[in-house]
């Protein structure tokens, strides 16, 4: 696989980024409504949950790292969770349900992670495109 050490940096980042986030937003899940100014939520369980989800993923991504040949639908998963949140966080933004304060959320929970993902998932689908044209040639 092209770039093969690059992704397993990168996963292997994102994995310990993921486990460490969600871990402290489960252990503190008003970190966020305190930093952006906003009410204190009344279900402070709710971000808690989000946490522990985003901690899970970080197993995932350490898993890719292992084994960057057979990430790829965790990649892409992965990458659809990290653009559809920031679409969300908009529509809350825009609304004036959150403050634009709160977009801190998305800039290493997501955008940060845009570029590292799409490089994997097009270097991943070539590596399993020729992987494929290998097999097929052999038989």
């Amino acid at each position: 696989m092209k770039r093969r050490n690059f992704h397993r940096i990168v996963f292997a980042v994102a994995g310990a980024y993921n486990l460490g986030w969600g871990a402290y937003s489960a252990i503190d899940p008003q970190w966020l409504f305190r930093f952006a100014g906003m009410p204190l939520s009344n279900y402070p369980e709710i971000f808690a949950c989000l946490g522990m989800v985003v901690g899970i993923y970080g197993f995932l991504y350490w898993d890719v790292a292992r084994n960057p040949e057979r990430g790829f639908l965790i990649a892409a998963i992965g990458l659809l969770g990290k653009v559809l949140g920031p679409i969300g966080l908009v529509q809350l933004i825009a609304s004036g349900a959150w403050p634009l304060k709160s977009a801190v959320l998305c800039i290493t929970n997501d955008f940060i992670w845009w570029i590292p993902f799409a490089i994997y998932l097009r270097d991943a689908r070539g590596a399993g495109a020729a992987a494929q044209t290998s097999r097929a040639a052999r038989a």
